[in-house]
């Protein structure tokens, strides 16, 4: 008769283990690659990795194939401390799972080397109504929805590329917006600026921003920036968000930009427009051209209008 350990030596013979550190590069590096934690939903939910699915270790082999298709698929899976997830990946591996990995040293491993965990929010009954188109998307669904529950998007511009950008974002349920801008309103940026009204003439762009907002959607924390970014403001500003949403309506703030999110990493969402034409481009540092790779130099001063 095989004993626990007969088994974990059995299994450690034919499935491969990685350390955090390795599988962080993997998610990092965008690999096609599965992450399935087979601990039980209520050690799920006390935290887990982001890119994680949870399938409890006495379903998976009845479930894996509703998260893994191509069984050539690589696969990581993790328990709390290794030994769970181990026998597991030995049970993939004898179902025809080609590249099954082991998370060596589990969820505690993780945490321990400072790799980043999410912590499930119940959503309230408010939300889940308001949402609940976005879970009918198999591209949103209930851990997408979650996401954006999450994360924070800095909006530089509350004028007519940022008042709807602003104003879908918070629809969706995006968790913090920043809003940022100096300006006030006025009665010209009306036909197009939806974050504002007539009433909010002479009044800050933020501050009529925040109201619109938070009436749209209670759920969202607005940030109100009531400034324009500068080279002395820009690192701090950036830093806390995990996306840039580029607004703004002159080359001076879009180099600035460009170049801060380069530095820190972050991805710059960047829009421009111009009567009827406009353009929309993501730039991702280090997966692709900056906005300085296409347009090395600004146009001479007068040459392209605002």
């Amino acid at each position: 008769m095989k004993t626990l350990k007969d088994m974990l030596a059995e299994a450690r013979q034919v499935v491969p283990e990685e350390g955090p550190a390795e599988v962080a590069r993997r998610l990092a590096a965008g690999e096609k690659v599965v992450v399935i934690d087979v601990r039980d939903p209520d050690e799920y939910r006390d935290g887990h990795l982001e890119a994680a699915t949870n399938i409890s270790r006495g379903f998976l082999e009845f479930r894996v194939g509703s998260a893994v298709s191509d069984p050539t698929t690589p696969v990581v899976l993790y328990c709390q401390t290794g030994l769970r997830s181990m026998l597991a990946a030995k049970a993939l591996k004898d179902l025809g799972y080609s590249t099954v990995i082991n998370l060596q040293g589990g969820y505690q491993k993780w945490v321990q080397s400072g790799m980043p965990v999410i912590r499930e929010v119940p959503m309230t009954q408010d939300q889940i109504q308001r949402y609940s188109r976005h879970f009918l998307l198999p591209q949103v669904g209930d851990k997408g929805q979650k996401k954006l529950l999450r994360s924070k998007v800095l909006l530089i511009g509350a004028g007519g590329l940022g008042s709807p950008t602003a104003f879908y974002l918070a629809a969706a349920g995006v968790g913090t917006l920043g809003l940022m801008d100096g300006d006030t309103v006025d009665i010209t940026n009306l036909q197009r600026q939806i974050l504002h009204t007539t009433a909010d003439i002479g009044k800050p762009k933020v501050e009529s921003g925040t109201r619109t907002l938070k009436a749209l959607n209670p759920d969202v924390n607005v940030i109100s920036l009531p400034m324009r970014i500068t080279v002395d403001n820009v690192m701090e500003i950036i830093r806390d968000y995990d996306l840039i949403v580029d607004g703004s309506d002159n080359f001076e703030t879009r180099y600035l930009v460009n170049d801060a999110c380069f530095l820190a990493g972050k991805t710059n969402v960047h829009g421009s427009i111009f009567q009827f034409e406009g353009m929309a481009t993501v730039f991702a540092p280090n997966q692709g051209p900056c906005y300085r790779c296409l347009y090395p130099t600004p146009p001479p001063p007068g040459l392209v209008p605002s």
